[in-house]
């Protein structure tokens, strides 16, 4: 096995199919003020970069200057995803092996979420296991979101881990970014949220169409 030590996976689109759960709760809150909803491959496109930026793109244009509805909405979208958060939502095809070969080869595996740190906390927990992660960190206030490298450096120095030891893996081009800026290795992954074309344009070093795949790019970098 190469050198690497660690595992840093993004949730949404990587570990976890949640667009369903996330289109569904902000399509109730746009319904409930009469404007319009969206298709889940919308949905693909406004989410990556927390809650708020997520809001913005989905409301209509003339609302965008009134900070005050756009906070309202926010929180009514909290509210919303707090019930439906777990109604659809579950783990790619092949996670829960990847995660298991991982913990079996004593690769330390961590989540770095632009969700906010309470709602990856409850995702990681019931849909997958607290058991597989040494770290899971979701957007915290007062701490820079992907792409800075600010939260991938922390889980480096909580684990111990050299960035240079790390993978990084994502499907968007936030995740390729984050995972660039703390010297990781960067792995974009296709069957999440985004295309090729993105992920190589962000600079991933790896694409990969399948979790299967993950253990095979670890063992080629060098």
């Amino acid at each position: 096995m190469a050198s690497i030590k660690s595992v840093i996976f993004d949730l949404d689109g990587t570990l976890l199919d949640t667009i369903e759960d996330l289109g569904d709760s902000v399509n109730e809150v746009l319904l409930a003020r009469s404007y319009p909803t969206h298709s889940y491959e919308k949905y693909c496109l406004f989410i990556g970069d927390g809650m708020e930026n997520l809001i913005r793109r989905s409301l209509p244009n003339e609302c965008l200057n009134d900070e005050h509805l756009i906070e309202e909405v926010l929180k009514d979208y909290q509210e919303a995803y707090t019930r439906n958060w777990n109604k659809k939502s579950r783990p790619y095809d092949g996670i829960m092996e990847c995660l298991e070969d991982l913990k079996s080869r004593n690769i330390i595996s961590a989540v770095l979420s632009n969700k906010p740190h309470h709602f990856t906390e409850i995702c990681v927990e019931s849909l997958i296991g607290n058991e597989y992660f040494d770290v899971v960190l979701g957007q915290r206030e007062g701490v820079e979101k992907k792409p800075s490298p600010i939260g991938a450096l922390e889980i480096c120095h909580t684990i111990k881990v050299n960035p240079k030891d790390v993978v990084f893996v994502g499907d968007t081009n936030v995740d390729i970014l984050t995972g660039v800026a703390a010297g990781m290795t960067t792995i974009g992954v296709l069957w999440g949220f985004r295309e090729e074309e993105e992920l190589r344009e962000a600079g991933a070093n790896f694409i990969i169409s399948s979790p299967s795949q993950i253990l095979e790019v670890i063992g080629k970098v060098p």
